[in-house]
């Protein structure tokens, strides 16, 4: 595979025209998109417009004017489809990690009799602090980590829960989540999944998974920014029943009555908790808007495409210099492959230096993610080609490269 053929994918990508929605700055070629996506044109002037002018002039009126109010509902409209569910559906606002603390312990009071939280040990170990911390709280609750492999056997009638990452995050392989849901559902348990690696780039369908919660990000493949603002889904049958521990006043029914009752909110809604974050979600509205008219089928497909051809490039040109870690049929993995290297982090800040950013994971992997909405053909196939020159030449053995930063 040469760089011709790398440009004739790209001529018939049905994705070209999003990449000119994106900042991309000339030679670079950026594959982290799995860390942190990259910035949308129109995204500074919508905050430049929200701090100036709605912000700045319309102070408090702009509650109402400005229509902050609606802010985590239009992002929650516009997030839906791209999950595969529908909009009251689905709750903005907070962190992944408070978003999986609540949906957990809604999930759990619904299996109230049952005392295990059953997970993989590979799983991102954040969701496993959270689920501990659930536990810690009492109640006899107990976190259950088994081989992703023994996952199905491990589901019997004392798991409450099943909590589970999409797509894993050191070797980017892609779980079966609807055989997986399913298998949680006969032995009466619920099913949870962290979306974090997939919304945005995999064709994710929690309607068609029997989905009952979930939990994501949106400054990963949704370009929301640093920091940006996370979202959950509840699925509409546990829309009456489910019941966030952390009540606020933006998740009550009517937040400015003022009421000494709690009285949820309908629809996933009543999650919210406290005042939404204007500036950050202002902001991801705004990313999102690339995303118009794109399904995760689209998506999906580029993004095997992608992937496909770096394995298919790496295998060509760097030999066993380094080992693929992720799974080698494209089926089994998202939109991410690792590579691993005795020496991972200094050959990352080696590729970082040349202009091909990935990012590096304990102990061995070099990670690269292929955001379908702006990454093409021709710059995967111009990464191996600096990758292929950074083993070759050992680039990477430099002090420079070995020096370690905080963030890997």
């Amino acid at each position: 595979m040469d760089r011709t053929v790398c440009l004739e994918l790209d001529a018939s990508d049905p994705l070209a025209d999003r990449r000119g929605a994106f900042t991309l700055a000339d030679g670079l070629v950026y594959l982290d998109g799995n860390s942190l996506g990259v910035l949308p044109r129109t995204v500074a002037a919508r905050l430049d417009e929200v701090v100036v002018r709605e912000w700045g002039e319309g102070l408090i009126r702009s509650w109402n004017a400005a229509g902050w109010v609606d802010l985590p509902r239009r992002v929650a409209a516009r997030i839906a489809p791209l999950v595969g569910a529908d909009a009251d559906e689905v709750a903005v606002g907070d962190s992944t990690s408070v978003n999986l603390f609540k949906v957990l312990a809604a999930a759990r009071r619904l299996r109230p009799e049952r005392r295990v939280l059953l997970t993989d040990d590979t799983n991102f170990p954040t969701d496993r602090y959270v689920a501990e911390g659930l536990a810690a709280l009492g109640d006899g609750l107990e976190v259950r980590a088994v081989a992703p492999d023994a996952v199905a056997a491990a589901l019997d009638d004392e798991v409450a829960v099943l909590f589970l990452t999409h797509v894993d995050y050191r070797s980017g392989a892609r779980t079966d989540a609807a055989t997986l849901t399913a298998a949680a559902h006969r032995v009466g348990a619920m099913a949870v999944w962290d979306l974090a690696h997939s919304t945005g780039a995999l064709d994710v369908d929690l309607h068609a998974w029997d989905a009952d919660f979930a939990v994501g990000c949106s400054y990963k493949y949704l370009n929301g920014g640093p920091g940006a603002p996370a979202y959950l889904y509840v699925a509409r049958r546990w829309h009456t029943q489910a019941d966030t521990p952390v009540r606020g006043w933006f998740g009550h029914a009517r937040p400015f009555d003022f009421g000494t009752t709690y009285a949820p909110a309908d629809g996933a809604e009543r999650f919210l908790a406290g005042t939404p974050h204007v500036l950050s979600t202002a902001a991801l509205e705004e990313a999102l808007a690339p995303f118009a008219d794109v399904s995760p089928a689209t998506l999906d497909a580029k993004a095997r495409s992608l992937t496909d051809t770096f394995v298919t490039l790496v295998t060509e040109r760097c030999g066993d210099e380094v080992e693929l870690a992720s799974p080698r049929e494209a089926a089994r993995r998202g939109a991410q492959v690792s590579l691993r290297h005795p020496h991972a982090y200094a050959l990352t800040q080696a590729l970082i230096a040349r202009d091909v950013i990935g990012d590096h994971r304990p102990p061995d992997l070099v990670r690269f993610g292929f955001a379908p909405l702006y990454v093409r053909h021709v710059d995967v196939h111009d990464a191996v080609e600096v990758l292929a020159d950074v083993l070759a030449t050992r680039a990477w053995d430099r002090p420079e490269h070995h020096r370690r930063n905080t963030v890997t």
